[in-house]
């Protein structure tokens, strides 16, 4: 039996040193890729709870509101300064 004897190609070095930088690139961008989503994840739960700070003071601002607005409050503000309550002088402004 005889056996094969291997015959380098032309090429063949560059063609291997390709593909070992390429395999070495394709997970060198996995990487970066999963460190960036990692990144804007954390920058999103950020903001998240940011948003819900901010929702919960502006609640809290309409509720004060609310009751700055109120009838009892309207009266009790006329009668502080000695005017006379007129239901037709009310004017509510909104958005």
């Amino acid at each position: 039996m005889k056996k094969k004897r291997y015959v380098k190609l032309k090429g063949e070095g560059f063609i291997k040193t390709i593909i070992v930088f390429s395999v070495i690139g394709v997970l060198l961008v996995n990487f970066i890729g999963q460190a960036m989503i990692q990144s804007n994840n954390s920058e999103l739960q950020r903001l998240k709870s940011k948003i819900a700070v901010q929702e919960e003071l502006n609640s809290s601002i309409q509720m004060k509101i609310n009751e700055l607005a109120s009838l009892d409050n309207a009266q009790e503000v006329a009668d502080t300064f000695g005017l006379e309550y007129n239901n037709s002088n009310i004017r509510v402004i909104s958005k």
